[in-house]
């Protein structure tokens, strides 16, 4: 036999197959990557809207003082709630800030529940604490999947 026919020489070009525990597939990358903006996306929406509600909203200020707390609080809440938003939703900022708003955001949200579960709101008002902190946990775990909180 001649070297061109040899059954010992190897004529598939193809890539190996990555190992297992290897990286990602580039299709999985983006999943995860959509997935962090779909889940970021709702979640600045929902606070976002309770920024603005905050500010301009008479009933939501009604709730504040329901709660027991002061005018300026809820001012304050709303600015640093926008702040929060701006630091999850610019890519450029360093992982590490980000991780200080979403434990900002963790806070807020878990205040807010044990506010209205303290006077005996029922779960049509603090419902919706809970579910914003599920989409915001659902972000900071893409966040984390995507190799940013590391």
């Amino acid at each position: 036999m001649n070297a061109i026919t040899s059954p010992a020489v190897d004529h598939d070009v193809r890539a190996p197959a990555p190992a297992a525990g290897g990286p990602a597939r580039p299709s999985r990358a983006r999943g995860a990557r959509a997935a962090y903006w779909v889940f970021t996306s709702l979640f600045a929406l929902q606070m976002g809207f309770t920024a603005y509600a905050q500010l301009r909203l008479p009933q939501v200020a009604e709730v504040f003082h329901h709660l027991g707390f002061p005018d300026y609080f809820r001012v304050e809440l709303c600015w640093a709630k926008l702040l929060g938003l701006t630091v999850l939703l610019v890519p450029q900022v360093p992982a590490r800030v980000k991780e200080w708003a979403y434990a900002g955001f963790a806070i807020v949200l878990g205040s807010a529940l044990i506010a209205h579960l303290a006077v005996g709101d029922g779960p049509s008002a603090w419902i919706w604490s809970v579910g914003t902190f599920a989409l915001g946990a659902l972000s900071y775990c893409f966040h984390l999947k995507n190799g940013e909180g590391r």
